[in-house]
């Protein structure tokens, strides 16, 4: 049991470090971000379909209304990749991650909304905190700086993250975790179409490799490590361990595109990491 345990930490660990190098792509592929996330879940869903039906899973939803919350959930899961890459295209990976470290904290000041109750006046003290790690990672706030725009978007991509994962909660008791991903993947895919064929894009062959790379390795084995690494190690723990996906993403940065956050940055990023652990470990 213990081996069996320690194997599935590996696994969480492995799995958020592939969540934190996907961040790089937005750097690598010279694509616009409509393009890297329409090529990220398309090779996703690529992949997960097969492997759902070889390890006996059926995709097959129980209602009509539970097809049409994953087609939403899909369109939430394509706007939140957007903002991320449009975020890390703007400024720098470490920006675009560090601000999408935002999450826990939206969704602990959002659960009062979506599970009807009072809203809690103690959860704005770990968004104030937030808010201030936030400053120190803007330098300045004025409409045109790349880090403050990046900034925005990160944040924007977050607050998505944060209705993504509370949304999910409908469908994490009734269906496995990649059945979930493979819909939200595909549901993704109808909703980018229509944009890349109004504005279409042709990628070079080391784009197209790195979008294969992102889509299967980045996304589809990721995820699954991580839903696999949960049969033993609790929701809480798996949510700490997930939270050094900026560290991860950062060193990646550092040590491949030669980004080398500011003094500043990482004070207020570890802030921003601060909150976020806090919120965890509360709700724990």
């Amino acid at each position: 049991m213990a081996s069996g345990m320690s194997r599935d930490y590996v696994l969480i660990h492995t799995a958020t470090l592939l969540f934190g190098v996907a961040g790089l792509f937005g750097k690598l592929v010279h694509l616009s971000p409509v393009s890297i996330v329409f090529g990220r879940v398309f090779f996703a869903a690529l992949f997960l379909g097969p492997l759902i039906h070889l390890t006996g899973r059926t995709l097959r939803l129980a209602s009509t209304r539970d097809y049409l919350l994953m087609a939403l959930q899909g369109l939430i899961l394509a706007v939140h990749w957007g903002t991320f890459f449009q975020s890390i295209q703007v400024s720098s990976v470490a920006v675009g991650l560090l601000t999408f470290a935002t999450f826990p904290v939206f969704t602990t000041l959002l659960e009062p909304l979506f599970d009807r109750k009072p809203f809690r006046w103690r959860t704005l003290a770990p968004a104030l905190w937030t808010l201030a790690g936030v400053s120190l990672v803007v330098p300045r706030f004025h409409p045109g700086e790349p880090v403050f725009e990046g900034a925005l978007w990160g944040l924007a991509s977050g607050l998505t993250f944060a209705v993504l994962s509370l949304l999910n909660r409908r469908f994490g008791q009734r269906y496995h975790g990649a059945v979930v991903s493979f819909w939200q993947d595909a549901a993704a895919v109808l909703v980018l179409f229509p944009f890349l064929c109004l504005f279409p894009e042709i990628p070079t062959v080391t784009d197209f490799g790195y979008l294969l790379l992102l889509g299967v390795l980045f996304t589809g084995v990721s995820h699954t490590l991580f839903i696999q690494g949960m049969k033993t190690v609790s929701a809480r723990k798996a949510s700490i361990i997930a939270s050094l996906e900026p560290v991860y993403g950062i060193a990646a940065a550092c040590f491949f595109l030669g980004e080398v956050p500011t003094a500043r940055s990482l004070a207020g990023g570890a802030m921003i990491l601060a909150a976020a652990l806090w919120v965890t470990l509360r709700k724990g």
